[in-house]
């Protein structure tokens, strides 16, 4: 039994100029889930076991100036406490003008985060951009 399949020049199928979208669409469809299921694990920290290194620690020309709130919520710059409005005036005395000096903020545990922010604040506005939160390690 044998069959045609094309019988002469009415059969004939010429190129074909249109593109199959489906699967592009498939492919699009699997991206779109992968980085959708990847973006909230970028955002969060991922543990890391870091390699060790003879580099020297890189050494900054002036060392950080460390203000601290206890927890009565006394503010010391440096070891110096700062009354009530002396915030701005201990940090201009210290940084003698330098407002790129980087800045450690430490505060207490048991205070309320709100006043930490609030000292935060009064730097920034003050124009002292570098601030870092300060905190300890955990136990091993």
């Amino acid at each position: 039994m044998g069959a045609k399949l094309s019988s002469g020049p009415s059969h004939r199928v010429g190129p074909v100029s249109d593109i199959n979208v489906t699967p592009l669409v498939d492919v699009m469809l699997v991206l779109l889930i992968v980085f959708m299921v990847a973006a909230p694990m970028m955002t969060a920290g991922v543990k890391v076991d870091l390699p060790t290194s003879n580099a020297r620690p890189l050494e900054e020309p002036k060392p950080p100036i460390v203000v601290s709130i206890d927890a009565a919520g006394t503010v010391y710059v440096n070891q110096t406490a700062a009354g009530p409005g002396q915030l701005l005036a201990l940090m201009a005395a210290e940084a003698g003008g330098d407002k790129e000096r980087r800045i450690h903020l430490r505060g207490d545990q048991s205070l309320a985060y709100g006043r930490i922010v609030q000292t935060m604040g009064a730097l920034n506005d003050a124009g002292y951009a570098r601030i870092a939160l300060v905190s300890e390690a955990p136990a091993p």
